[in-house]
């Protein structure tokens, strides 16, 4: 099974070059986290002093902080603003909607299971071998879209393509693809795969179990409001940025395909317990750094929970993401 750090970009669109995703955390993916689980309702501005030392708290050097938000500001993620000497800084709206899809596509990825019509998407295409490049980025792409190879050149998806997916497939494929919908038929135990054989359920059931047992010893510290400040931004910025992989692991699969007891639903629930109980603490740290480096309100600066990403976000009066594109399903 492909790790999901190969993916290209955690939440890929045209307009707008987000960080590529590492294993470990990486400053720019840092910082767009930060903005996205603070300023994304309203594309807060936040004084560059501001993100410089919440990055300092994450341990990214004042240095490393400069640069990271000026690559971001080239890639169109951030845009500034200068009042005399002081800078401010805050997403770009090609950023903060892209943001906002990718967040509900996340937290919808696991909601309740929906009927299944037994129907497979069946995703078949040939791109010369020396196109290394289109092959890789088609590949990416369609593991975005919550597909997994059965074979070399067959890809496949419980669910239907969307308009906007078809349309980018069609970009990407440039004539050498075909797409259809079909039921399995079963021909016996060793005359091949079965479509669920695509994914690695193994594997991805010890990355359920490897989330489960790094936060569940939390939920008491959680409840009891023992963690405040740093701790709290530190912890909710991390289970972000961990959890939000596994629907791209296991994009939605068929619950009465899977083995009983599949914990994706449990892992749901303590990533909202974890991301949601420490809003208020979080909120509060990130509003009193950036009050040492502005008199201005900073209202704006607000924790969303995961039923506000479930609902969709809306960033400037721009309408709601929708979830088109989402790893949720193609």
């Amino acid at each position: 099974m492909t790790s999901p750090y190969d993916i290209e970009e955690i939440f890929p669109d045209d307009s707008v070059r987000l960080p590529r995703r590492q294993s470990g955390n990486s400053p720019q993916g840092l910082t767009v986290t930060l903005l996205a689980d603070y300023t994304l309702r309203a594309r807060a501005w936040l004084p560059s002093g501001a993100i410089v030392a919440l990055l300092a708290e994450a341990g990214v050097s004042h240095a490393g902080a400069r640069t990271t938000i000026s690559r971001l500001a080239r890639r169109g993620v951030l845009e500034g603003s200068r009042q005399g000497r002081n800078s401010s800084y805050r997403l770009t709206p090609a950023a903060a909607l892209n943001l906002a899809a990718g967040g509900r596509s996340i937290v919808a990825a696991a909601a309740a299971d929906e009927p299944w019509d037994d129907q497979w998407t069946l995703i078949a295409f040939s791109v010369p071998q020396d196109e290394v490049a289109r092959r890789r980025e088609l590949r990416d792409r369609l593991r975005w879209f919550g597909c997994a190879p059965l074979y070399d050149g067959l890809w496949i998806s419980p669910h239907d393509l969307t308009d906007k997916t078809k349309a980018q497939l069609a970009d990407l494929a440039f004539g050498a693809m075909t797409v259809f919908r079909a039921r399995h038929v079963e021909l016996g135990h060793s005359t091949g795969r079965a479509p669920l054989d695509a994914w690695d359920t193994a594997a991805i059931t010890r990355h359920y179990e490897d989330f489960l047992r790094r936060w569940r010893p939390l939920l008491p510290d959680i409840r009891a409001s023992r963690i405040t400040g740093v701790e709290a931004v530190r912890a909710r910025t991390e289970v972000m940025d961990t959890y939000r992989r596994l629907p791209i692991l296991d994009p939605r699969l068929p619950l009465r395909l899977l083995p009983k007891g599949w914990p994706r639903e449990p892992a749901r629930d303590l990533f909202a317990a974890v991301y949601d109980g420490l809003a208020g603490p979080a909120e509060d740290h990130v509003r009193a750094v950036a009050s040492r480096f502005t008199t201005g309100p900073l209202t704006d600066v607000r924790a969303h929970t995961v039923a506000d990403m479930l609902v969709g976000l809306q960033a400037a009066g721009e309408p709601a993401a929708d979830r088109t594109g989402s790893p949720a399903g193609p």
